[in-house]
């Protein structure tokens, strides 16, 4: 991939070039869409295709593109994961509150978790968010980056201004010690 036609592929679609914008996009949407596919639960893949909430992801973050800083085609992707990780979490919350379709057949046993098994992935989830809130955004950035866009340490010193793969590693290593001390410290007071 050409990092200087990126650049200016960038910077023409923060002056509003639109079509700028599209080649942008046509160059991620691909990848995006495979690494998407992979990160929604199955419940959610029966109800909403993949590629709409890509698609729709994409519209979002074209409204908010001004304000992006390139740092790197790492970075780059970085933001456009993260705004397709945020699509996948509004849409997971979203299915998550609709009652389900159809009845049950008797006698055919639930193979899906307990409603116990349900509600404990849900506090951690809680936990998990609460505490990665209180990090330093530079933490957060690590360990989102690294943990739910399994980023490599090279794109990870990218994104977060860190000399070398190793300083990200050294970065995530520590940020994710932070964040287990604090979901630890949550979980303590429950």
């Amino acid at each position: 991939m050409d990092t200087d036609s990126s650049v200016e592929l960038i910077r023409r679609a923060q002056s509003g070039d639109e079509d700028a914008l599209g080649q942008l996009f046509e160059r991620h949407l691909p990848d995006l869409r495979r690494w998407a596919h992979g990160r929604l639960p199955q419940f959610a893949r029966d109800l909403a295709d993949t590629h709409d909430l890509v698609q729709d992801a994409m519209k979002r973050t074209v409204m908010n593109f001004t304000r992006f800083e390139y740092r790197g085609e790492g970075a780059l992707r970085a933001y456009l994961h993260q705004a397709v990780v945020n699509q996948v979490y509004d849409h997971v919350r979203r299915v998550g509150r609709r009652p389900l379709q159809g009845d049950l057949e008797e006698g055919l046993a639930d193979g899906g978790r307990s409603p116990l098994e349900a509600a404990i992935d849900g506090q951690t989830r809680e936990r998990f968010e609460a505490a990665m809130a209180q990090l330093a955004v530079d933490d957060q950035q690590a360990v989102r980056a690294r943990l739910e866009q399994g980023l490599s340490y090279d794109e990870i010193a990218t994104l977060v201004g860190k000399p070398s793969a190793d300083a990200a590693r050294m970065a995530v290593a520590r940020a994710v010690k932070r964040l287990a001390t604090l979901m630890a410290a949550t979980s303590g007071q429950a």
